[in-house]
């Protein structure tokens, strides 16, 4: 199973020019010019003190639009703030990887290529990096306009939040209880070296075998998991687009079975799991069977379908579950 979470200390942090500033944005594209001309118009235009030294890394994956000349026109403006980086292998991890690879920086921020940032966002999300009090930071994303909900979705339950790449824990800052969306997202770049590199079998990729969630929620919950920690930064605001493709149930339905998948290739089987049929756990079958019963007793349209998205996500488990046990060194339990 690909896997950085073991990634030689020694690759993160090298670069070829070996000059060093306080802070790299990189931001990773694909075939979406228009977008990332305004995302680094807002990036260009941060608000941070004098004294603090940044980039921005655009890591471009393998692009067939005109993104290079987007970003080379950037370099040509903004000397030495920006830097174009091709990454010829497919998938957002891998360009990831490269950004860390050749940024510069001592905290690493992270933005998508389609959003639009406050003025402060950077000064924001960075400032406790800066000062050694935290691990990584994450900041608010709220969607772009004004957000109406089909009637089959429910502000009164959070899950649809992520299915759009929202996250919204409130105003006041504090510890994260959850693991920060990789849109508005910033660590220390010693956390790379520590813990590895983003695994390269998790995120958005034109592989049908990978799936699209959890990349960056994944590297997130590796550390916390060892203990270290991550603070909410609300004040650093990202405005995030919600196409209208996005609010159809069938974009729900197929992040939510990757979703399975990605949680089951990050997590394995619980401790103790000893029961199998072809490769499936039993267990699963047993919570697949209550929410297909909870779904066809729904009556109201957003509890009908949130069930109905549970009984995807459980589905995309189970035929995970079959691949996993495949695995080298998969033995039953959580990984």
């Amino acid at each position: 199973m690909p896997d950085n979470r073991a990634a030689s200390p020694g690759a993160v942090g090298e670069n070829s020019s070996g000059h060093s500033v306080d802070i790299s944005v990189i931001l990773c594209t694909f075939n979406r010019c228009q977008s990332l001309a305004m995302t680094l118009e807002c990036v260009a235009a941060q608000s941070l003190p004098a004294s603090v030294e940044w980039e921005v890394l655009v890591v471009d994956n393998n692009s067939a639009d005109q993104t290079r000349a987007v970003v080379e026109d950037y370099c040509s403006r903004y000397p030495g703030r920006f830097r174009y980086l091709f990454e010829p292998q497919p998938g957002k991890s891998n360009a990831l990887n490269a950004g860390i690879r050749e940024a510069r920086g001592g905290v690493l921020a992270f933005l998508d290529d389609d959003v639009t940032v406050e003025l402060t966002w950077l000064q924001n999300l960075t400032a406790d990096l800066r000062s050694g009090e935290c691990a990584g930071a994450g900041g608010r994303i709220l969607p772009q306009g004004d957000l109406s909900l089909p009637r089959w979705l429910s502000f009164e339950r959070s899950y649809w939040r992520g299915t759009l790449a929202l996250f919204d824990p409130g105003t006041e800052p504090g510890i994260l209880k959850d693991p920060p969306f990789g849109t508005n997202m910033a660590f220390q770049r010693k956390m790379f070296e520590k813990y590895g590199c983003f695994r390269t079998d998790l995120g958005p990729s034109p592989c049908p075998e990978i799936p699209r969630p959890s990349e960056d929620t994944e590297f997130g919950r590796r550390l916390m998991a060892a203990g270290e920690q991550l603070r909410y930064q609300p004040s650093a605001l990202v405005h995030h687009p919600v196409p209208e493709q996005r609010l159809r149930k069938e974009y729900f339905l197929a992040w939510w079975f990757d979703k399975g998948r990605s949680d089951l290739r990050e997590l394995g089987f619980p401790p103790k799991t000893r029961w199998f049929v072809g490769g499936i756990p039993v267990y699963l079958f047993r919570r697949l069977a209550v929410w297909v019963l909870l779904w066809m007793i729904a009556v109201q349209p957003s509890d009908r379908f949130y069930r109905r998205t549970r009984v995807r996500w459980l589905v995309g488990q189970i035929v995970e579950s079959r691949r996993w046990r495949r695995s080298p060194g998969a033995d039953g339990n959580a990984s």
